[in-house]
């Protein structure tokens, strides 16, 4: 897979569209191109829908702009399809590039978990679309080449199939109750592996379920400082979400201050997370709301247009 050309993937890309992000949505080995847009110049189009026709990054010096949730990047790097201690899942879906920064933290951290958990690699999910910016299904952020998806599920000891690939659903690691990790799925490796990726002085914050981050607290030894990078959010019960802050000198990229406020790991840190209403939420009344049309390529940062309207990059 690895030294396949990347124009070999374009025609698979397409339907990164009508995917969604879970590690359980699977992917296709038959996918449809996205039909044109019959006026892709008209402003009132949602950028999801542009973006997401764009298949390989732009020819421009790399550039991070915006924000997580409402950017795009220029001069994306690919992750590798196949490394010895990584594959990346999910192919279909055309969004394994990133900051270069950020794919050459991914492989420090495939050999991390090999050396220190034992695993024989990382099973890598979503990075970002090839200039960033909104998909038409999924993440809210994923926007500007700094955010990563890593399963916490170990990678196998031989080379999935691309049918496997697209079709292999990652483990659940949170209990069917959801008050704490499943005993049956979860090992002390796991914690390692995310200790390793929080270690990273390039990582701002790792999102995970609260369940997880419950367990982080109770079974990390040592050192435990990287535990205030390590944050619950909804999902992430599957995978690890991992953060990077803006590159230095990035002036046009806009992120997030640095996590504070300790551990995280006391009782009223976790308390909102495991309430009855967090966990079992009542469903909306009424028909479901019809999804919002999504910002436009105007309402992005300015520099988003000329990444959309750039020339394509060579394949890499």
């Amino acid at each position: 897979m690895q030294a396949r050309p990347i124009l070999i993937l374009l025609s698979i890309a397409m339907a990164a569209g009508t995917l969604s992000a879970s590690a359980q949505d699977k992917g296709t080995l038959n996918p449809q191109p996205l039909p044109p847009l019959e006026n892709p110049k008209d402003p009132k189009i949602a950028a999801k829908q542009l973006f997401a026709r764009k298949l390989l990054p732009s020819a421009q010096p790399t550039k991070v702009i915006g924000e997580y949730t409402k950017g795009c990047i220029a001069g994306a790097a690919r992750m590798p399809m196949t490394g010895d201690t990584w594959q990346v899942m999910r192919l279909s879906r055309n969004r394994y590039w990133g900051f270069p920064e950020t794919i050459a933290l991914i492989k420090r951290l495939s050999v991390h978990a090999h050396k220190d958990a034992g695993w024989p690699g990382i099973l890598v999910g979503d990075i970002g679309q090839a200039r960033g910016g909104p998909a038409l299904s999924g993440h809210a952020s994923h926007q500007i080449g700094l955010d990563a998806d890593i399963w916490l599920t170990p990678m196998p000891d031989r080379l999935l199939s691309r049918e496997e690939r697209e079709e292999t659903s990652a483990v659940m690691m949170v209990r069917e109750d959801r008050t704490d990790i499943d005993p049956k799925a979860w090992t002390p490796q796991h914690w390692m592996v995310i200790r390793d990726a929080a270690k990273e002085p390039a990582v701002q914050r790792i999102f995970v379920n609260a369940a997880i981050k419950k367990a982080l607290c109770r079974e990390a030894t040592g050192d435990r400082s990287w535990l205030e990078k390590v944050r619950p959010w909804f999902g992430h019960d599957y995978h690890f979400h991992i953060r990077m802050r803006c590159p230095p000198g990035a002036t046009d990229c806009h992120g997030q201050t640095d996590q504070s406020g300790g551990e995280g790991c006391s009782a009223a840190d976790l308390a909102y997370w495991f309430r009855d209403s967090i966990l079992h939420p009542k469903p909306q009344p009424g028909p479901p709301k019809p999804p919002k049309p999504g910002i436009t390529l105007a309402q992005m940062p300015p520099g988003c247009k000329g990444v959309l309207n750039a020339p394509d990059a060579k394949p890499q």
